[in-house]
């Protein structure tokens, strides 16, 4: 599938939400992207739109200083295993590594094998543990590292 990748705008907030929402059990307000859309200097945000226009991938992400956290990322449901959030996600650190980025790191939920998977297919390592991180169910965050951020 041929997608598009390019910086989140403010008129793509409501879809980013809707991803959010419908992706993760703890979701973010939207009052949160517009923050980090307008107001947050460390805020790396993206998209991924298909040829319809239609946004159907999300990224935030924040450079503090050589160091890239991935914040949030999520692929629409009815557009998960076609490749887009892989593409996203490296376009995401190549921009960071352009950037002067040396490393990135993220919590994933322990049971999101899926997810895992793919960092591990980035060369993302797990580096450690955030024991009860998510606090709808008390699941332990898995963190990842990718050091050295080199080209993807």
């Amino acid at each position: 599938m041929s997608v598009t990748v390019r910086k989140m705008e403010p008129g793509d907030i409501p879809a980013v939400v809707t991803i959010d929402q419908t992706s993760f059990s703890l979701p973010w307000p939207e009052s949160s992207y517009r923050y980090e859309v307008h107001d947050n200097k460390a805020a790396r945000c993206f998209v991924a739109e298909d040829n319809n226009h239609k946004i159907v991938a999300m990224i935030v992400s924040w450079m503090i200083v050589d160091e890239l956290h991935i914040a949030t990322f999520a692929t629409h449901l009815n557009f998960r295993r076609k490749g887009i959030g892989s593409r996203l996600l490296r376009e995401a650190l190549d921009d960071a590594r352009a950037a002067g980025a040396r490393r990135a790191f993220l919590e994933v939920r322990e049971g999101n094998l899926a997810a895992q998977e793919m960092y591990q297919k980035f060369g993302f390592k797990v580096t450690g543990r955030r024991p009860r991180y998510y606090r709808d169910n008390d699941e332990d965050a898995i963190l990842m590292t990718l050091e050295p951020l080199e080209a993807a």
